[in-house]
């Protein structure tokens, strides 16, 4: 990128840039895309093993669906980011940033949404399985439990990469207008008048989404922990290792959830407002919204390598696999070396 004149904000250490084409900075260009390509090869060896084992286990409940799923958008939001990290050290010129702006980026949104979104349908098979399947109303209890069958769950993953797909898709094709090295910069600029109206209603949308996950996510878990506290209230010294796992495995996909999606989510919409024409926001407010923007995403991006310990701990099939799996191949190393110390 070219060399921008730079002014600074009081109390802050991040130049803004007095040439209003460009927002980026020290952390954006340099530091972000560095931690990208880390964490796109610990994501890819993390998530290539989780597939590896899932894809040879069947998908005998509703549960492994939505995990499989989950791995399938891991995967797919970590192939776009060697060209998000490129784009921002500047290989491949100004084409490359408008192709992220048309495809990468859309990939990459559509990806983390459909993993929010599987991360509540866990949390209700789970709630189903934990808390309604103890229910004194049989009624409920069975309308409910459809949740938990392997047919729901795959006609659920298919609607929601549907919706998704709906959703995103013309955020790619309204991203149409004739780009060039200024207005390859800025997103938005690349967008027909239709595409950033849509823009701004699937932005609210998703965040919406997101929300609605998150109000799902505590009222299950808060249900489940209930419901296990008061199982090991009743059982005692015998059942606490049980509950302590069961709380740990519980917690672990509220810990990745908070941690990586709600700081991205508090600050997505001020930020898109600031996108949008005519919004009244200061040259300042503007460069700090995207510097909080580009932060909170990377956070949202680190889920990809946090998913596979949810896999470990949610699902016995994935656990038990993955340690079989081990211990197979430990034991021909360790047969070798016996051989080798006999001769």
């Amino acid at each position: 990128m070219d060399h921008l004149n730079s002014s600074c904000i009081p109390g802050s250490w991040l130049p803004v840039p007095t040439n209003l084409s460009d927002f980026s900075s020290v952390f954006t260009h340099q530091a972000l895309p560095a931690l990208y390509l880390l964490i796109c090869v610990v994501g890819m060896f993390l998530n290539g093993l989780a597939a590896w084992i899932f894809f040879r286990v069947p998908s005998d409940s509703g549960l492994v669906v939505y995990l499989k799923n989950m791995v399938v958008a891991d995967l797919l939001m970590l192939a776009t980011f060697p060209l998000r990290a490129a784009s921002e050290m500047g290989v491949g010129g100004w084409r490359l940033r408008v192709a992220v702006c048309r495809y990468t980026a859309v990939l990459f949104y559509s990806s983390m949404y459909v993993g929010i979104v599987f991360m509540g349908l866990i949390s209700l098979e789970r709630y189903v399985k934990i808390v309604r399947h103890c229910s004194s109303s049989s009624f409920s209890s069975s309308s409910l439990r459809f949740l938990q069958s392997v047919g729901a769950a795959r006609v659920f993953s298919l609607l929601m990469w549907s919706l998704m797909l709906l959703c995103v898709l013309p955020n790619a094709v309204l991203t149409s207008r004739l780009a060039d090295e200024r207005s390859s910069r800025h997103c938005m600029q690349l967008k027909t008048p239709l595409g950033i109206h849509w823009h701004r209603i699937s932005t609210l949308f998703s965040v919406a989404l997101f929300w609605a996950t998150l109000l799902v996510l505590a009222f299950c878990y808060a249900s489940i922990a209930r419901r296990i506290y008061q199982s090991c209230s009743r059982v005692r010294q015998d059942g606490s290792d049980v509950c302590r796992k069961s709380n740990r495995s519980i917690f672990s996909i509220l810990a990745v959830f908070f941690v990586c999606f709600v700081p991205y989510h508090t600050c997505r919409v001020p930020y898109t407002l600031s996108q949008m024409p005519g919004a009244g926001y200061s040259d300042a407010s503007r460069f700090l919204l995207f510097q909080l923007k580009e932060a909170t995403l990377f956070l949202s991006a680190l889920n990809v390598c946090l998913d596979p310990v949810i896999y470990f701990l949610m699902c016995r099939t994935f656990r038990e696999s993955l340690l079989t799996k081990l211990s197979q191949r430990r034991r021909p190393s360790l047969a070798t070396a016996q051989s080798l110390s006999n001769m």
